[in-house]
């Protein structure tokens, strides 16, 4: 069952700078619009199968569900693979996440997973198990191999 939730895994080769550092539930109105906008989005989503490097409806791996998440309702454009996302906005303590942070974790030897913090200590992903789905950060599962959360800048200049 390990095996199923393994995620996705990549090269490191990108990086942004942080946004404005936010400590709490994610219950701000500007944490809200973000947390119902995620909600909106995931539930656009839900349920489309998992596909290792797959980019659209009818399959799609993390990185990817991330990667189009974020262009989509913050105009950002990340890289394609968990590792590089991984380098992407700054580091975030997992007790100060907010609505919109990326959350990663060490699923295998090499293998690397991502979703995207939507509040409550709820984060949306696509699951090799279940597509894409909500599971909890204190998930049993997830508390073993969570790795680090990065905020991106969502600022545009």
């Amino acid at each position: 069952m390990l095996l199923l939730l393994a995620g996705c895994a990549g090269q490191p080769t990108y990086q942004r700078t942080s946004g404005v550092p936010y400590a709490g539930t994610g219950h701000g109105s500007d944490h809200s619009a973000v947390s119902d906008a995620l909600y909106d989005y995931y539930h656009q989503w839900r349920g489309v199968p998992y596909r290792y490097g797959g980019v659209d409806r009818s399959g799609i791996d993390c990185s990817s569900f991330v990667r189009q998440t974020m262009s989509d309702l913050k105009s950002l454009n990340l890289p394609r693979t968990t590792s590089a996302q991984a380098l992407a906005g700054q580091p975030v303590p997992p007790g100060n996440l907010s609505p919109g942070d990326l959350v990663f974790f060490k699923t295998g030897y090499r293998s690397k997973h991502v979703g995207i913090y939507v509040g409550d200590g709820r984060f949306m992903h696509a699951s090799t198990s279940r597509g894409v789905t909500m599971s909890r950060l204190d998930n049993v599962y997830w508390q073993r191999h969570y790795w680090q959360s990065r905020r991106l800048n969502t600022r545009t200049n």
